[in-house]
């Protein structure tokens, strides 16, 4: 009998995207910009401005963004913009776990 062809395998590697305050204290003092954004996953860490979240189509659904010459009105540095069309954001808010 032939062997019957198998699916491709996906690989699902987690990246977490980290926001590194001790840069943004530095950058805030020394008046540098060095990138405050480390985008993590078990084999690199990637360093950036900007880190853009795409669906695997190229679709960007988010930007995790870093300005420090042009904070939000509330004075953040660091924020996360999404277009809200193919996306919906749920609030979790959590009790005090062990305090």
């Amino acid at each position: 009998m032939g062997s019957s062809p198998t699916a491709p395998t996906i690989l699902k590697m987690k990246q977490i995207i980290h926001v590194n305050q001790h840069k943004i204290k530095k950058n805030t003092k020394h008046g540098t910009d060095e990138p405050v954004l480390t985008v993590k996953t078990y084999k690199t860490n990637d360093y950036a401005h900007e880190a853009i979240i795409k669906t695997k189509d190229g679709v960007e659904i988010a930007k995790v963004i870093y300005q420090p010459h042009k904070p939000l009105s509330c004075g953040a540095r660091v924020w996360i913009e999404l277009e809200t069309e193919n996306v919906d954001v749920e609030l979790v808010v959590r009790e005090h776990e062990g305090l």
